[in-house]
């Protein structure tokens, strides 16, 4: 019965009580006992909880009985809220039919709200509005209410006022679910056409999809055919998630639930894949899917090189959770085997590489960020693209290189104008408009090179608004750029995993910078070493570090200077043999050091 289903998620920014909501709902449909009742009970991942982030998408079925006796299946599928998770939320609108849209009573609309509510919309989603944290002291309600009144024109009495944490008014959410969201359309009989919205991978039953069923029915005993791999597959399990996975007996047009497929690799079972049946397929898969396009790349290596085989190991494990990393092999003659991964920005980054490191147990060094660039050579005219600085070819072969621009939207307090525009322009940022969506809030809009925002930026705009500001970007074109390469020479070697790429007016200081921190980070050795910045090909910053010495004199007190000179120049002949065969060990600390270049 479709007419009883209704599949919804729920849009907001971070922290503004998105999945203590999500708590709520499932305690007030007795979906899980207050027993069982942790907080964040969908953030499942400790990083989830230690960073108040959702970062994987989840689904759970909930039942609901309304005044009438009718009882309703619910169908509630969480969604990230972070930026760098955009395109999970995507994937997510794609499976739903309404979405409730949370906004902080304090804080108000914010970037990455509206950028999240335009994806909802472009999917033709039913909005209903919630303002959240109506207990809290600083609330402002009537002010959040004409935001959201401006912005969807909903009457201001039809925006939901509640309080997720102490409940207040959950109930009322209940009740507009099912009265405005309209159910999911679906032909239990036509031909299986399911979505795969995401997927995890379980070491007993293979790569577990979570799929939304538009058209036909899923039985445990049907032969299934993923259709953009042609792979065919025999389910070990099907069910629904409650939020546990619970094994049932087939799941039909307007479901969500689960299929265990057995595959023991995502190459097979790509998110965003459609589900159909082997003997009697649809005709086309779903539309509307994007390939996750990774916008930040860094080499991941082990620390031991003895970790590579576990490395690669743990990356395809996390591929598997995780539609959007990318990796192929990369060696560097700084850190010898290791992979080149792509990510969709620095959070994404963050979090794979503490998952590496919790989950898997692995030592491991990253080097600094980058883009990726396009670079058109001299000759031919054909346009590289590179997404490394060691890929750069030599700087007489190349005609031009072209460098990603985002649209850049920051959501401010008019307070913090001054500080916001002079952080944007120092990055390079060039100022497109302003709006005010509300009375002391104005959005600022910029188009911004990607490299000047993937390392801090996010971190000194909060600190210079005091938390309040909140930013979003998409992707707009690649545009020429005065851009070098920054190379680092350590004991007359360069040392591929330090270089970068910068525009050329920042070189030198980010040279000079960089020299000064590398001579802090790296340890004396027996012998002198010298640390070099080199850009377009000449030398523009170089340090020493001092050798460590052994007090060859204390043996001569007094007596004939020669013999000290003797025993002064054999030293030294043995330090001069020395760097001729000496390694430099470079610490972990010296890659990040790139990126927490002061400017």
């Amino acid at each position: 019965m479709t007419e009883l289903i209704r599949n919804f998620c729920i849009i907001a920014h971070v922290d503004h009580g998105k999945s203590t909501l999500a708590d709520r709902l499932l305690q007030l449909t007795g979906t899980i006992s207050d027993r069982n009742m942790t907080e964040q009970v969908l953030d499942s991942m400790d990083l989830e909880r230690e960073k108040g982030v959702t970062i994987k998408a989840s689904a759970v079925r909930m039942m609901y009985t309304d005044e009438s006796g009718t009882t309703y299946e619910l169908n509630l599928i969480d969604t990230p809220g972070h930026v760098d998770f955009n395109y999970e939320v995507s994937r997510a609108l794609a499976a739903c039919e309404g979405a409730l849209l949370v906004v902080d009573a304090t804080q108000g609309i914010e970037a990455q709200t509206l950028a999240n509510l335009y994806l909802a919309l472009e999917s033709d989603l039913t909005i209903i509005p919630v303002i959240n944290k109506i207990d809290l002291v600083s609330a402002r309600p009537d002010e959040v209410a004409e935001e959201l009144h401006n912005l969807l024109g909903t009457p201001k009495d039809e925006i939901l006022r509640i309080s997720a944490k102490d409940g207040t008014n959950v109930d009322q959410v209940l009740r507009e679910i099912v009265r405005r969201i309209p159910p999911p359309k679906g032909d239990p009989a036509a031909p299986l056409r399911a979505l795969i919205f995401d997927s995890h991978y379980d070491s007993y039953k293979g790569v577990v999809a979570y799929v939304r069923v538009m058209d036909g029915t899923i039985r445990p005993t049907d032969t299934l055919r993923l259709m953009a791999t042609g792979v065919d597959v025999r389910p070990v399990e099907i069910g629904y998630f409650a939020p546990d996975l619970r094994p049932g007996e087939h799941l039909e047009a307007g479901d969500v639930g689960y299929v265990a497929t057995g595959l023991k690799t995502v190459r097979e079972c790509r998110v965003g894949d459609t589900i159909t049946h082997a003997a009697r397929p649809a005709s086309e898969p779903l539309p509307g899917y994007l390939q996750a396009k990774p916008m930040v790349f860094a080499g991941i290596y082990p620390t031991d090189g003895e970790d590579y085989p576990n490395l690669k190991d743990a990356l395809e494990k996390l591929q598997l959770n995780d539609a959007s990393l990318v990796f192929q092999p990369e060696t560097s003659q700084a850190l010898n085997f290791g992979f080149r991964c792509g990510f969709l920005g620095l959070f994404h980054m963050e979090i794979v590489q503490e998952r590496l490191e919790r989950e898997y147990d692995l030592d491991i060094v990253v080097t600094a960020p980058s883009v990726e660039y396009e670079v058109v050579l001299h000759h031919s005219g054909e346009v590289l693209r590179i997404d490394s600085p060691a890929q750069m070819p030599e700087e007489g072969a190349i005609a031009e290189i072209r460098e990603p621009w985002m649209l850049l939207q920051i959501i401010t307090p008019t307070d913090f104008y001054g500080t916001v525009m002079e952080l944007a322009t120092k990055r390079r940022g060039i100022f497109k408009g302003q709006e005010y969506p509300a009375p002391n809030r104005v959005q600022l809009t910029f188009e911004i090179p990607l490299s000047e925002i993937i390392v801090d930026f996010f971190d000194e705009l909060k600190s210079r608004t005091r938390g309040y500001a909140s930013m979003d970007y998409q992707f707009l074109d690649y545009r020429p750029g005065n851009l070098v390469k920054l190379e680092v020479l350590v004991n007359g070697d360069p040392v591929d995993a330090l270089a970068a790429i910068v525009h050329r007016e920042d070189a030198y200081h980010k040279g000079q910078a960089l020299v000064s921190k590398l001579k802090e980070i790296i340890p004396r050795q027996l012998f002198d070493v010298a640390i070099q910045a080199s850009a377009s090909g000449r030398v523009i910053s170089r340090a020493n570090v001092k050798a460590l010495r052994k007090d060859v004199l204390a043996k001569c007190y007094g007596g004939d200077i020669t013999r000290k000179k003797k025993l002064l120049e054999k030293q030294k002949k043995g330090k001069r043999r020395m760097k001729m065969v000496g390694m430099v060990e470079i610490p972990q600390e010296a890659f990040f050091a790139v990126l927490r270049l002061e400017d």
